[in-house]
């Protein structure tokens, strides 16, 4: 069928987007609308004294300002934490209350104390000067390695320690180590990193005095998961008293799925002034106050026997919450990735201890991946570990590993089940795409001009979302339209595009007839974007909605063909969606049903063949696959080049190549941003940020990159009935150790922790040099 699955269709939304159409929450404008501006800490951790906006109020333009006490005075609560986790003696996460503008003491550098209104941005951020917030300064703390011995952040949370979290058999693996042949040991740190989409964050809240309802116009993941949080958590409103909108998104990448305090804070704002108030980050205020990702120091350990074949994994690690704890941070260097520590191989034993800290930075959370790309990387510098000492290649001791095909599905030491896969046959296939037989030859070639070449790979997998229910709708209009409303959110991945084709297919309808609508919750309230959720869980649900349409269909064309007591089924012909009577020619298309239901509107049919659909999250999907990387090091500066990547992914069944080969594409280069360049650094003493913009994170650009070879396999999962594993993040989770593993073999040492920066890389040689 012409657009339907399987088919790289080109994006239908990028014709608004290429032609200047698009519309983000930043495009939007409101009558009478005001500006916010928030004044924010300059300190890493201080007790504020007092807050004086009297001058501030009186600047040009000032409509008003807002302190804490707005906030307590409308009834607001704490921002929430959603995804607290249980430590090891049995007590829960230690909490870290933050009020939406800081009531008397600041956590980190960043933090919104104040909020000021007024008719244009400039003169809200000039009157913010005039805001007199009077601080103390406190001891701080600014680094995950020397949180545990540094001053006390949280009451209640000694030694700055929120969690103490474990999972696994601790006896087992204990006694599988005490008989181990080989056993290997390998720290390594995930550096922080932030999301920094094209799109800043931003808000606009409204209200309306005649039924006390608010309206939320938001850049986010999902706004059923906005509303919900806002609402519930901390507004302390029904739910059907907010409204949350999202328009077109610029990248998200986990960064955009969680509450912040500005968001509420327009709300708030818009009630007390009587007026629309819009606010929208500067690239500065994002790199303090946006939620970062990583951050991360993990020891991992192995156990193998005497034919190199894995007895046991131990991880032990310390992971960075920031100043206060995020929506789902104890969540992401916890569950979230634990599920999968020990990848695709066969690891009998496994148990993991992890510790979450407070520090005075910003509050970590998800980022593409959040927690499986931390899995990934530890696993594989394990397993080029092993080799080294085993005295296996690197290839031979995955292989020895690697369950086949015939022990699928195959249960890990988490209690998982690996369903679907052929990863022997993908490894094999990945590294002869990459010609490592032809890898000495290139490396002599290279010497030659007195660079260092490395070849590196790794064997990733997976897991995307799948807990809860999503649903979804298909609307008719009078014109013969199909709508399709979703619960997820497109931030880039082409779901207007995917989405359709999905239904086409299913249908037997024209694909351009068919629009896709999200982001309003007035239609749906899902569970929007993330954890490569939105096909497995949102294609669900069309399907679903799909199976719905065809049900009322048959009944529907019943009665139009007078088909009595003649059964009446549905066929997709030459690529139309039909109904016929059984053993006769009278037939209607679905597409002719749904417009002559809408005019006609048949007795039981008044809504003609909308239909809604609940789709029930089955089990998770496990993305897989080889991704190798080869480097240039020039020893002289440090500085490396990637001259060659290429990976071969098995996602399942693929319902758009071309997408999926985007996606891919942009993981794998986020992946290598955070190997080789991207940082976030601040400092022990201060908590103040080192790298507060683009002048010192070093961002990813085109020039860095090699081109990205990408093949895919369709091994379709059993746990769905897509049979589609999701691919929003995998590129992620395979560059990491394939990248570093390159790099290492370039310079001849075991491991180079990440980023891989010339200064790094120099002082690597430099140590190998003098230790020779």
């Amino acid at each position: 069928m012409k657009f339907g699955v399987g088919q790289s269709v080109k994006r239908t939304e990028d014709i608004r987007f290429v032609t200047g159409q698009g519309q983000y929450t930043d495009d939007l404008h409101f009558d009478d609308e005001t500006f916010a501006y928030f004044v924010r800490s300059p300190h890493g951790h201080a007790r504020i004294n007092s807050v004086d906006v009297m001058a501030a109020k009186e600047a040009p333009g000032v409509v008003d300002v807002l302190t804490y006490d707005d906030i307590k005075a409308f009834g607001a609560g704490p921002m929430p934490l959603m995804a607290a986790v249980r430590s090891r003696d049995g007590t829960s996460t230690k909490t870290s209350p933050k009020e939406i503008l800081a009531k008397d003491r600041v956590t980190f550098i960043g933090e919104a104390v104040a909020m000021v209104i007024a008719e244009t941005y400039a003169q809200a951020k000039d009157a913010a000067e005039l805001v007199m917030v009077d601080y103390e300064p406190l001891d701080a703390v600014g680094t995950l390695s020397a949180a545990p011995n540094g001053p006390t952040i949280w009451e209640g949370a000694d030694n700055n320690l929120s969690f103490d979290w474990e999972d696994g058999d601790r006896s087992g693996v204990d006694a599988a180590f005490a008989s181990a042949t080989h056993t290997v040991k390998l720290q390594v740190v995930q550096n922080r990193v932030s999301a920094m989409p094209m799109e800043t964050r931003n808000a606009i809240g409204t209200y309306d005095p005649s039924d006390d309802s608010f309206i939320i116009h938001v850049t986010s993941q999902g706004a059923g998961n906005i509303r919900g949080g806002l609402a519930r958590a901390i507004l302390n409103i029904p739910q059907e008293k907010l409204r949350v909108i999202t328009k077109d998104v610029g990248g998200g990448f986990g960064m955009k799925g969680f509450l912040y305090p500005e968001q509420p804070a327009v709300l708030i704002a818009a009630k007390k002034v009587g007026r629309p108030v819009r606010w929208s980050a500067e690239r500065t205020e994002s790199f303090l106050a946006d939620d970062h990702g990583r951050d991360m120091i993990t020891t991992g350990e192995l156990a193998l026997d005497k034919d190199g074949k894995i007895t046991a994994l131990r991880i032990t690690g310390i992971a960075n919450m920031g100043g206060y704890l995020s929506v789902y941070a104890p969540f992401i260097p916890t569950l979230a990735g634990s599920r999968i520590f020990g990848g695709v191989y066969r690891v009998p034993k496994a148990y993991a201890n992890v510790k979450g800290y407070f520090s005075n930075s910003a509050p970590v959370d998800a980022y593409r991946g959040a927690g499986r790309p931390e899995g990934a990387y530890l696993m594989d510098r394990l397993m080029d570990a092993a080799a080294a000492k085993t005295g296996l290649s690197r290839e031979e001791v995955r292989l020895r590993n690697l369950p086949s095909p015939a022990e699928l599905p195959m249960e890990n030491a988490w209690g998982l089940k690996y369903d679907s896969g052929d990863y022997p046959r993908l490894l094999a296939e990945g590294l002869k795409r990459a010609n490592q037989a032809g890898f000495a030859a290139r490396k002599a070639e290279s010497a030659k001009r007195g660079k260092l070449r490395g070849f590196g790979f790794g064997y990733y997998v997976e897991i995307t979302g799948a807990a809860g229910q999503e649903p979804a709708a298909i609307k008719f209009t009078e014109n013969g339209g199909i709508e399709l409303w979703c619960g997820t959110q497109s931030n880039g991945q082409g779901h207007e595009t995917s989405f359709a084709q999905l239904v086409a297919e299913k249908l037997g309808v024209p694909f351009d007839s068919i629009t896709v609508k999200q982001g309003d919750t007035n239609w749906v309230n899902g569970g929007g974007t993330g954890g490569s959720r939105s096909l497995n869980m949102s294609g669900g649900a069309l399907l679903v909605s799909s199976d719905e349409v065809i049900r009322k269909g048959k009944q529907a064309a019943g009665q139009v063909l007078q088909a009595g007591s003649k059964d009446v089924g549905f066929e997709i012909v030459e690529g139309v969606g039909t109904f016929a009577i059984a053993g006769e020619g009278r037939a209607i298309s679905l597409g002719e049903l749904a417009v002559t239901l809408k005019r006609d509107k048949l007795p039981g049919f008044e809504n003609g063949l909308d239909s809604d659909g609940m789709y029930q999250g089955q089990a998770s999907t496990f993305p897989n696959g080889c991704h190798v990387c080869e480097v240039e090091v020039d020893p002289e500066t440090g500085h490396t080049q990637i001259v060659a990547y290429s990976c071969v992914d098995d996602f399942g069944r693929i319902i758009n190549p071309m997408l999926v080969a985007g996606q891919v594409h942009g993981g794998v280069v986020q992946g290598l941003g955070q190997a080789l360049l991207e940082n976030i650094v601040y400092d022990e003493g201060s908590g103040q940020l080192l790298t507060a913009s683009f002048t010192d994170y070093a961002m990813p650009r085109a020039s860095d990159m090699p081109d990205i070879d990408f093949k895919y396999e369709e091994i379709p999962c059993v746990t769905n009935p897509l049979g589609a594993k999701g691919c929003g993040e995998a590129g992620t989770v395979g560059a990491l150790p394939a990248v570093m593993s390159a790099i290492a073999d370039a310079l001849g040492v075991l491991h180079v922790d990440m980023p891989a920066t010339p200064e790094r890389i120099w002082r690597v040689l430099q140590n190998r040099t003098a230790a020779a």
